[in-house]
């Protein structure tokens, strides 16, 4: 019974995932954002539990990416995508065949999450050497930050978020980098923690802390800040 637990947890990221889109493609990105959070608190605990289970599974390996690939890949690419309607100042319905090039173009910028998201996924799961670090950026923390934008626009008057999904320039910049680092081999961080001792972890526990501080001075606003300061901190990482 046991070894069936992380996979049902990834089913519940999964669906999170999908129940996302259907908030997102009928305009509610707040409680879209919402459940792509949930599909992350998901996507934590499964590896967690096969790792305290000992339930590991080749099965598990490949649901979860294609799992992530729903949440952390597709989901969010809606949500870009339909900013975009906003920023382009269309209302559904339209037919998508008779914009102009103008409007069709950075509606179609969009595609690249989902591509990025998938190869980014592809790799990580036949390269053995990402298992204490990443190549590249991982697709949760990709989602997490459309997904803080569109929070910290919900939940607060953020300068930066406004900035940032303001206007059409800024989220094709957006999907444009996030979809690059994705694919990168730019060394990040992972968050693992094997124990608890400050030299072995000083990157995490400096990241951790600036998130932590970054939340406290600027509360939900400051958000959209901590994927770029884990980015920094993953990059400075390197050279010590």
């Amino acid at each position: 019974m046991k070894r069936h637990i992380p996979n049902t947890i990834t089913c519940l990221n999964l669906a999170s995932g999908f129940i996302a889109i259907i908030f997102a493609i009928n305009g509610n990105l707040a409680i879209a954002s919402w459940l792509i959070i949930a599909a992350m608190t998901f996507d934590f605990f499964d590896g967690f539990s096969a790792r305290a289970l000992k339930s590991y599974s080749d099965i598990g390996k490949e649901l979860d990416s294609l799992a992530d690939m729903v949440s952390f890949g597709v989901a969010p690419a809606i949500i870009l995508y339909k900013q975009m309607e906003l920023s382009l100042g269309l209302s559904t319905p339209y037919n998508l065949l008779s914009l102009p090039s103008g409007q069709l173009f950075p509606l179609l910028v969009t595609v690249l999450m989902p591509i990025c998201a998938g190869l980014r996924l592809a790799k990580f799961n036949i390269d053995d050497t990402q298992k204490d670090s990443f190549k590249g950026l991982a697709t949760p923390a990709s989602a997490l930050f459309v997904v803080s934008i569109v929070l910290a626009n919900r939940y607060s008057d953020s300068q930066i978020a406004t900035w940032l999904f303001g206007s059409t320039a800024s989220i094709i910049a957006i999907t444009i980098i996030l979809s690059l680092l994705m694919v990168s081999r730019i060394p990040m961080l992972s968050l693992k923690f094997h124990n608890l001792n400050f030299k072995e972890n000083a990157s995490r526990f400096i990241f951790l802390a600036l998130a932590i501080l970054t939340i406290l001075f600027f509360g939900i606003g400051g958000a959209p800040l901590i994927i770029p300061i884990y980015i920094i901190t993953s990059i400075v990482s390197m050279f010590f």
